[in-house]
C-alpha cells in the first residue's frame, strides 16, 4: 500500500472509531445554548489543519476537505454519531448553500462560466489569441500582460480570478506558460491587488470593521504598510522579468517550455474549449462582454450600496454587498452579451442557451470545492476558532510594542491559512487592534491594521481551502493541488520578507511619524524582496551547475 493510501486509510479508520465509539442519541440543550466541550480551544483549529495536511499529502482535495469537515462535526457533537451527522449536513453543507451571500457568489460563478463558454463558441477567445500572438511576442510579455490585466481588474477578487483566467489563458498557452504559473499570477493579482484598491469590495469590508474611526481614511493611510500585497506585486514582476523559478514551479515551467503546460497526468479542462471556425468571431466578441461585465458589476455593487438613492460613490462602495452586486451585474452582462452576439450574428439565441449547461458544467469542480471549504469554515466557527485566536491576540499585546505588527501579521497568516478566509480574519483582528491603539498611538494602530490585512491576505493566498485560491485554479483551469504546491514557496518567500519589514516598522515608528515610517520601511522592504530573489536565483543556478 502506498504512503498516501496508508495516510488516508489511517485517517478514515480513526474517524470511524470516533464516530461509532458513541452511538447515543444526540440529546442536549437547545441549539442556542449548546456549547461543545472543545469550544474556543486549540482543537477548534484541528479540522482545517487536517484537511490542509491531507490535501498536500494525498493530492486529493474533495476527500481531504470532507474528512476535515467530519472531524469538526465529531468535535462539535462531543463524539456523538447523530449529532455529528446532523451538524455536518444540516448546519454545515445545507447551511452554507442556503446562505444568501454564498449563493450569490455561486450564481455569479455559474453566469461567468456561461459567459466564458459563449465567448469561446462565438470565437472571441480564439480571435483574441490570434491578436495577442501578433502583439505579444514572448513568454515574458504574456506573463506581464496577465499581471497588468490582473492589476487593472481590482474591483473584486472573484471577478479578477475568473476574468483574467478566461481572457489570458489562450495567450499564455500559446507562449507555453505553465498552467501552474498562470494560476499563481492570477491568485497574486486577486486579493493582494484588491486589498490595496480603495474602490473594491475588500476596501468596503475593511472599512466596515473599523468601528469608531474614519474607516476609509484609515484604509488609505494603511496602504503603504500593506507589505505582503505590495511586495507580492514586486515579486511577480521580478520573477517574470528575470525568469526566476524555484520550488515545484520550476519543474512546471521547464516542462511548459517543452510543450507540456500541465506536468501532472491530471489535466483538468484539457478538452473543455469548444472548437470554433477560424473566420468566426473577432476580438470585439471577447472585449465587449468583458467590458459589459465590468461596467455592470460596478453598477451592481454601487446599487447595493445605495448610490441610486443619493449615497455618494465612495460611500456606496463602502456599503456595497459584493455578492448581490456581482450576481446582478453578471446577470445583466449575460443578457447584454446574448443580444450583442445575436445582433452580430455570431451566435443565435439557441446557441447562446446551449452554453448554459456547458458553462455550469465547467464550474462544477470549483463549486464543489467552494461548498466543502465553506462547510469547513462553518465547522471551525461553531468550534469557536475566532474566539480562541482573539484570546491569543489579546494576551499577546502586552509584550514589547515594537514586535506587535510582526506578531499580528504572523497570527493573521496562521488564522487565514487554517480557516481559508481573509475577511473573517481581519474581521477578528482589526476590532482588537482598534480597541488597543485607538486614541493612544495612531501610527501603531495604522501599521497594525495593515498587518492584519496583510496577514489575512497572506494566509488566504497560501491556503488550499481559500475560496480565492480555488477560484484562481478554476480561472487558470489548473489542477488545484498543483496550484497550491507551486504557489506556496513563492508566498512564503514574500511572507518572510514582509515579517522582517513589519519588525522594522515597529522599531521605526518609535521615533518617526506615519509618513516617515512608510517612507523608510517600504523602500527597504522592496530592496529586501528583490535581493532575496536574486540570492534564490544564484543558489538554484549553483544547484543546477
Amino acid at each position: 500500500m502506498s504512503r498516501k493510501k496508508k495516510v488516508l486509510f489511517g485517517t478514515l479508520t480513526l474517524l470511524g472509531v470516533l464516530l461509532f465509539s458513541s452511538m447515543t442519541v444526540f440529546a442536549a440543550e437547545e441549539a442556542a445554548e449548546y456549547v461543545p466541550d472543545l469550544y474556543a480551544t486549540f482543537w477548534s483549529l484541528i479540522p482545517p489543519l487536517v484537511a490542509i495536511g491531507l490535501a498536500l499529502i494525498t493530492k486529493e482535495v474533495y476527500s481531504s476537505l470532507f474528512i476535515g469537515i467530519l472531524i469538526g462535526g465529531v468535535f462539535y457533537s462531543n463524539f456523538q454519531f447523530e449529532g455529528t451527522i446532523v451538524h455536518v449536513f444540516q448546519d454545515g453543507m445545507v447551511g452554507s448553500l442556503t446562505d444568501s451571500y454564498n449563493m450569490g457568489i455561486l450564481v455569479f460563478l455559474v453566469v461567468l462560466g456561461i459567459m466564458v463558454c459563449m465567448m469561446n463558441k462565438a470565437g472571441g477567445s480564439a480571435a483574441f489569441g490570434r491578436w495577442a500572438s501578433e502583439h505579444i511576442k514572448s513568454r515574458v510579455g504574456a506573463q506581464l500582460a496577465t499581471i497588468l490585466l490582473g492589476v487593472l481588474i481590482f474591483i473584486d477578487d472573484y471577478f479578477n480570478c475568473l476574468t483574467v483566467g478566461s481572457v489570458m489563458r489562450p495567450v499564455t498557452d500559446k507562449h507555453n506558460v505553465s498552467r501552474a504559473k498562470l494560476a499563481y499570477i492570477i491568485d497574486a493579482t486577486a486579493a493582494p491587488v484588491c486589498i490595496i484598491a480603495p474602490i473594491s469590495s475588500w476596501a468596503a469590508a475593511v472599512t466596515g470593521f473599523v468601528e469608531g474611526e474614519d474607516g476609509f481614511s484609515i484604509f488609505l493611510r494603511a496602504i503603504p504598510f500593506n507589505y505582503y500585497a505590495l511586495l507580492t506585486i514586486v515579486m511577480m514582476v521580478t520573477i517574470v522579468v528575470l525568469n526566476i523559478n524555484y520550488g515545484p514551479m520550476k519543474l512546471h515551467e521547464v516542462n511548459a517550455v517543452k510543450g507540456d503546460i500541465y506536468t501532472t497526468p491530471d489535466r483538468p479542462y484539457a478538452n473543455a474549449e469548444d472548437e470554433v471556425e477560424e473566420t468566426k468571431g473577432g476580438v470585439i466578441d471577447l472585449i465587449f462582454p468583458v467590458a459589459a461585465l465590468i461596467i455592470c458589476c460596478v453598477i451592481g455593487m454601487i446599487y447595493t450600496g445605495g448610490f441610486f438613492e443619493g449615497t455618494g460613490f465612495i460611500e456606496a462602495f463602502s456599503n456595497s454587498d459584493a455578492s448581490v452586486g456581482l450576481m446582478l451585474g453578471s446577470f445583466f452582462a449575460f443578457v447584454i452579451s446574448i443580444v450583442f452576439y445575436a445582433v452580430r450574428k455570431v451566435l443565435s439565441f439557441s446557441e447562446s442557451m446551449s452554453c448554459v449547461p456547458e458553462g455550469f458544467k465547467a464550474m462544477v469542480p470549483a463549486i464543489l470545492i467552494l461548498t466543502f471549504a465553506w462547510t469547513l469554515k462553518s465547522m471551525t466557527d461553531s468550534l469557536g476558532a475566532k474566539e480562541f485566536v482573539a484570546g491569543v491576540v489579546d494576551g499577546a499585546t502586552g509584550g514589547l510594542l515594537m514586535i506587535i505588527p510582526a506578531l499580528i501579521f504572523v497570527i493573521g497568516c496562521f488564522l487565514a491559512f487554517a480557516t481559508g478566509t481573509s475577511w473573517g480574519t481581519f474581521g477578528i483582528l482589526i476590532p482588537i487592534v482598534v480597541d488597543v491603539f485607538s486614541g493612544t498611538n495612531e501610527t501603531m494602530m495604522i501599521i497594525s491594521i495593515s498587518a492584519c490585512m496583510a496577514g489575512a491576505v497572506c494566509g488566504d493566498h497560501c491556503s488550499p481551502i481559500s475560496d480565492t485560491t480555488i477560484m484562481a485554479s478554476a480561472g487558470a483551469q489548473c489542477n488545484h493541488v498543483n496550484h497550491v504546491s507551486t504557489q506556496l514557496p513563492y508566498a512564503v518567500t514574500v511572507a518572510a520578507v514582509s515579517g522582517v519589514t513589519y519588525l522594522l516598522a515597529g522599531i521605526v515608528q518609535n521615533f518617526a511619524g506615519t509618513v516617515m515610517t512608510a517612507a523608510i520601511c517600504l523602500p527597504v522592504g522592496i530592496v529586501l524582496m528583490v535581493g532575496t530573489l536574486l540570492v534564490i536565483r544564484s543558489v538554484t543556478n549553483k544547484q543546477e551547475a
